[in-house]
């Protein structure tokens, strides 16, 4: 079938499953796929579809039946002008707590801004008053199983965010559907309603929703009843969070026997189960197929491990997400279930408390283990001196309990998470929000004031060379003005490491990628920081590291790096986990 018909029959599929008992439509071209798919749901009994001549009317039925019924109601239009005849109802809906679905057909991207018949700027047409908006994209041949994840992820997105299930603040929810040519259906002419989706694009087993809340009363078939029985193999994955959140998923993961997976800034390093090297251990193909959960609970937002990326997009895993916000994080499009980490110390998790099997949570820690051994031996290689990797490793390592770390973006962050031994009595912090570099400095200066002006002990940053020169301004402070006890560290390997790390390389574009990539400064940081009213000091073994980090701040300390070298290196510690767990 076309790429809008599936999109469409995919669409309406999963608004059923997810408790949609009745939409509305107004007649227009561009929506035809989605208003026959809705007819077709209809036929075969799933839903109730009513259908009005005048945009305005329908929006307001559709707000009607919400407002009398509790549950989302989808209302359809067609593009242009149509679109702007809900807004009326969609303001309501804000003001009331409404749970309306606008669902407004568009033209694809090609045709925007350029004089297309019936074509508007309908991105964020609704403003402040939708709960959340978003431009779904064109729907494209032969993508079936990717696609189909993120259109059923989507829709029960909206669904969980029009009910306010985490927020407790129900309203409205826009989806702008930017459709291309062809609009009809070409499997169409037996006169029977069309088959349910399948194959690549088969929602859940059972009819049930992509993903629910863990306070709706939808619930998978697979979860009904609770958690995975005594000895199931549930794993903790703590991304980004709260310090307070990470600290409460530590305290239920080791209560119940759960291997932990902590990004540095999770606030979870303090758990016993929390291991070293994830993204290592997960690169192992063999060792996980071995050794693959069978539930994954994650808590905050993780955004460092492409191979914990692949473990949450596993289908053969079940993923259970609980945010600290009502922003939940599933870039692999696989949560069964969402819920938020605010509810209650033991996260609302939906499980009676057994803990997992003994023995296969004692191998994730003897892998682990077995992990940072290959790589501690890689580090201390004789003459290998004082890499970045290494200077992850022994900077968390030398700091001392009560201190404050903050974590750059790019190579450092990922570096302490790769290499890094993790342990209680630090306190962690990272921009990965968005995960730029700008401003790090100035994030440190305030967190290290606020740390120290509440007791706490010394701070200390980890930053790579154009993090640091992207907030220099971030040193300067003014007559009078209070300066942390903040040592800043900056691994230089002049200029931007992290992309020889993250893509192949191409040799063709060898010549150019020192220049638009690296972005060579040139630059003696010493020498820069001084300029700025810091002490700085250059260092090149570890026995100078560990002088420097007791010396005090504010101070710059500066170890020079190789960024070819460091992109080698971690190739070599991929390898040598792999062999570790062969």
């Amino acid at each position: 079938m076309n790429p809008a018909t599936a999109f469409a029959r995919v669409l309406v599929d999963e608004l059923v499953r997810g408790g949609v008992t009745d939409a509305v439509l107004a007649p227009g071209s561009r929506s035809a796929p989605v208003a026959l798919a809705l007819a077709d749901a209809e036929t075969a009994g799933r839903l109730r579809l009513h259908v009005r001549i005048d945009e305005r009317t329908a929006a307001f039925l559709a707000l009607g039946l919400a407002k009398a019924s509790g549950r989302p109601v989808p209302v359809l239009t067609t593009s242009g002008t149509a679109t702007a005849h809900l807004h009326a109802a969609v303001l309501e809906a804000h003001e009331s707590g409404v749970p309306l679905l606008a669902l407004t057909a568009d033209r694809p991207p090609e045709l925007r801004a350029t004089g297309a018949n019936q074509t508007i700027e309908q991105v964020g047409l609704y403003g402040g008053a939708a709960r959340w908006a978003l431009d779904v994209g064109v729907p494209e041949p032969g993508r079936e199983a990717a696609q189909n994840k993120y259109w059923r992820s989507v829709v029960a997105k909206a669904l969980i965010v029009a009910r306010g299930s985490l927020s407790g603040d129900p309203g409205p929810v826009h989806l702008n559907l930017a459709l291309r040519e062809p609009l009809m259906p070409d499997d169409s002419g037996t006169g029977q309603p069309p088959a349910l989706p399948s194959g690549d694009l088969a929602g859940r087993p059972d009819g049930a929703p992509w993903t629910v809340s863990a306070g709706d009363g939808v619930r998978t078939a697979t979860l009904t009843g609770g958690a995975p029985a005594e000895g199931g193999r549930t794993l903790l994955v703590a991304g980004d969070a709260p310090s307070a959140v990470g600290r409460a998923a530590a305290v239920v993961a080791d209560q119940r026997g759960w291997p932990v997976l902590a990004e540095p800034s999770s606030g979870a390093w303090g758990a016993s189960g929390a291991l070293r090297g994830s993204a290592l251990l997960l690169g192992a193909a063999d060792w996980l197929a071995a050794h693959r959960p069978d539930r994954v609970v994650v808590v905050g937002r993780p955004t460092l491990s492409r191979p914990v990326n692949a473990l949450l997009g596993d289908p053969a895993v079940t993923v259970e997400t609980y945010g600290p916000t009502p922003r939940w994080a599933d870039p692999g499009r696989g949560s069964a279930v969402v819920g938020s980490a605010q509810l209650d110390p033991a996260l609302a998790l939906r499980d009676p408390g057994a803990r997992a099997g003994g023995e296969w949570a004692a191998q994730w820690a003897q892998a682990a283990r077995q992990v940072g051994a290959a790589v501690d031996a890689e580090l201390d290689t004789p003459g290998g001196g004082l890499t970045a990797a290494r200077l992850a490793r022994d900077l968390v390592a030398a700091l001392p309990a009560g201190a404050l770390l903050v974590l750059g973006s790019s190579t450092p962050v990922r570096d302490v998470d790769r290499v890094a031994v993790p342990r209680a009595g630090l306190t962690v912090l990272a921009n990965r929000g968005v995960a730029g570099i700008d401003g790090t400095i100035s994030t440190a200066v305030g967190a290290a004031l606020a740390h120290q002006g509440a007791g706490g002990g010394p701070a200390f940053a980890l930053m790579g060379d154009l993090t640091f020169l992207h907030d220099l301004t971030g040193l300067l402070s003014g007559a009078g003005e209070s300066r942390p006890d903040l040592t800043v560290v900056v691994p230089d390997n002049d200029g931007g490491g992290i992309f020889a790390q993250l893509e192949p390389g191409q040799p063709q574009y060898a010549a150019s990628y020192r220049r638009v990539f690296g972005t060579p400064h040139g630059r003696d940081l010493v020498a820069v920081a001084r300029s700025l009213g810091w002490a700085a000091t250059a260092v090149s073994d570890p026995t100078q590291l560990v002088a420097a980090l007791g010396a005090g701040g504010p101070r710059v300390v500066v170890v020079r790096t190789d960024a070819a070298a460091e992109a080698a290196l971690a190739t070599r510690l991929r390898a040598a986990a792999v062999t570790a767990l062969g």
